[in-house]
């Protein structure tokens, strides 16, 4: 799959058979995104539908990728195809405000909570704390571990705005702006991760890092893929929050 990362044509939007040959290449990727994000997701999502949402997302790369700029054509369209999944699932309103709201709620409880008591807090302890079952707190996390940080949380509100951020992650472009807003992101993020409970940092890293599915990563944690769920779930809530702390990102 990766030869074609390296041999994208310039002539693909005016070569038909060479465009369907990167579109075949390049399915698998889409189906790996998309049942890495619907792990999250509750069943009632039909994952189908997402993987239909996905392809058209690889196709618009195909189309709209510029080789002439870089040749890092698989970064460009994981872009793509993410970005049309969670598009996607914010046009059903699974990522809505009001979705969003409870994740900002939940965030904000375990903070305070933590500060209170001067330790981590578990799940029951945040449900009391929301007046809400534990159940829903954890339905929220899952949440959240959809979509770290959104565009609109960065400050890129306007297709403009978000068009040049893709450019700049894509392609390296030199705007000061765009690189000393993602260096501070960076570095927090770096920083965040290093203050997880060491088993949540052992899971973002296989997850991210070592792109193991949950599953894999329970396998090497000798715990189960629900359980490697929860971590993760957790870990994101965390660093969201110290993002937000340090006002990284929007609330």
């Amino acid at each position: 799959m990766a030869t074609a990362q390296t041999t994208v044509k310039k002539t693909v939007k005016n070569d038909a058979a060479y465009r369907d040959e990167l579109i075949t290449e390049y399915l698998p990727y889409v189906k790996r995104i998309v049942h890495r994000i619907a792990v999250h997701l509750p069943s009632t999502i039909d994952i189908d539908d997402l993987m239909n949402v996905g392809v058209i997302g690889l196709i618009q790369a195909v189309d709209r990728y510029d080789p002439s700029r870089d040749n890092k054509f698989m970064t460009y369209a994981v872009f793509r195809i993410k970005g049309a999944v969670l598009s996607e699932l914010r046009s059903r309103d699974f990522l809505s405000r009001s979705n969003r709201r409870k994740i900002r709620d939940l965030e904000n409880a375990c903070m305070r909570l933590e500060q209170k008591l001067g330790r981590e807090v578990d799940d029951l302890e945040v449900a009391e704390e929301l007046g809400i079952d534990v159940e829903q707190v954890y339905r929220t996390k899952q949440m959240s571990s959809i979509s770290f940080i959104s565009f609109e949380e960065l400050g890129f509100s306007s297709r403009d705005e978000k068009e040049k951020l893709l450019s700049y992650l894509i392609d390296n472009d030199d705007n000061a702006l765009t690189l000393t807003k993602l260096k501070e992101l960076k570095e927090a993020v770096a920083r965040a991760i290093e203050q997880l409970p060491e088993k949540e940092k052992l899971v973002i890293s296989l997850y991210y890092l070592e792109e193991l599915t949950m599953k894999e990563a329970g396998k090497v944690l000798n715990i189960t893929e629900s359980r490697v769920s929860q971590i993760h779930s957790q870990a994101i809530l965390r660093l969201r929050a110290k993002l937000k702390k340090e006002k990284l990102i929007g609330e």
